[in-house]
């Protein structure tokens, strides 16, 4: 089954149209030839067009199973999508790193829906600090850039200060003047990502699938720019797969 494949693990929402959370990730997880398990963080009542309700799972579980899955497999990589707090957030960090310290971590910083659901709000910058210095990446569009750091005047001094503390890869599906480039920010490198096709469907979940196959493509050992270039890609792959909201992965 998994002997000549990497397992990654997903811990993000349980979508039941299967367009984002984690029903998304182990379908991307799967073309790309990798192995994924989940953990649900909540289970929404939604389709692709609408969202109606949502329900966290008990923090206490999703550790649990974090737990039992790092110390029963070797996990080569962990994608994190939705969560119900920061404070939440920052307890699931710790317990992975206090099973495996060197494990890449993405978070795909989701704070709310396209139907305008709020799942997070950052409450703590302490907190937030702390996160982005332990994991890889992040994966921000335009809007999310902007509320991470409330207070902050700008978005390129929000940038910086994401930067100065962890990987970001910008975007562009948000941004109306550079509509599908993508930035990948370090301290030291600014590498632009451009779209290869101008006409490509909108999706439910395609940013679900991007941070899910640079997460795959991570697990494969490839480097973070190739992996954001490759994961691109895939996700422009499924962008044009076909005319509904709902992609397919072939």
């Amino acid at each position: 089954m998994s002997e000549n494949r990497p397992f990654i693990l997903t811990i993000a929402g349980f979508d039941p149209s299967a367009g984002a959370g984690i029903l998304a990730d182990i379908k991307t997880f799967e073309q790309l030839k990798t192995y994924g398990i989940a953990i649900p963080t909540a289970y929404t009542i939604q389709t692709e067009n609408q969202f109606i309700e949502l329900e966290w799972v008990a923090i206490e579980k999703v550790l649990f199973q974090i737990e039992l899955f790092l110390k029963e497999y070797k996990i080569k990589a962990i994608k994190i999508g939705i969560v119900s707090s920061l404070s939440d957030l920052k307890l699931i960090i710790q317990k992975i790193r206090n099973i495996d310290a060197k494990v890449p971590i993405i978070w795909d910083t989701v704070l709310k829906s396209t139907t305008e659901f709020s799942f997070l709000e950052i409450e703590n910058q302490q907190d937030l600090e702390f996160i982005l210095q332990s994991i890889q990446l992040i994966t921000p569009n335009h809007d999310e850039v902007l509320k991470l750091i409330p207070n902050a005047i700008s978005v390129e001094e929000n940038l910086n200060y994401l930067r100065n503390h962890t990987a970001v890869l910008w975007k562009g599906g948000h941004k109306n003047d550079s509509k599908g480039k993508d930035v990948l920010l370090t301290k030291n490198k600014e590498i632009t990502i451009h779209p290869t096709l101008k006409n490509c469907s909108e999706k439910h979940g395609s940013g679900c699938v991007l941070s899910s196959a640079i997460t795959a493509h991570l697990s494969l050992d490839e480097n973070l720019e190739e992996a954001c270039k490759k994961a691109k890609l895939y996700t422009e792959k499924i962008l044009q797969s076909n005319l509904s909201k709902l992609a397919y992965h072939v």
